[in-house]
């Protein structure tokens, strides 16, 4: 028994899509073309693209009563730590980060 012969890509592709399809189409049948939508604006960058990652080696119970504070006020341990820099900076006499990230003042 003979092998059946390979097939390429080429001989597929050209099989799926004959040359004469056009000419096939019914009468009256028309092409439309599509125009495509504007590509939508890219998004914001996120916080976690903006900004720069640091690590925070925290005791246990300090780390327990800050997410204990962030709990009972209902917010993310992130939130107060950042208020807790800006008491720092604001104690420091060096500018808060509302003015750090403005882009009107730099």
């Amino acid at each position: 028994m003979s092998k059946p012969p390979k097939l390429s890509l080429a001989a597929i592709v050209a099989s799926a899509n004959p040359p004469d399809r056009l000419s096939s189409r019914p009468q009256g049948a028309e092409i439309v073309s599509l125009a495509l939508a504007p590509p939508a604006p890219k998004p914001a960058a996120t916080l976690k693209q903006r900004a720069r990652q640091m690590s925070v080696y925290l005791e246990p119970p300090v780390y327990d009563q800050l997410r204990d504070l962030a709990y009972a006020e209902r917010t993310k341990m992130h939130a107060l730590m950042l208020e807790g820099l800006d008491l720092l900076f604001k104690q420091r006499g060096a500018r808060s980060i509302a003015q750090l990230t403005d882009p009107q003042s730099r």
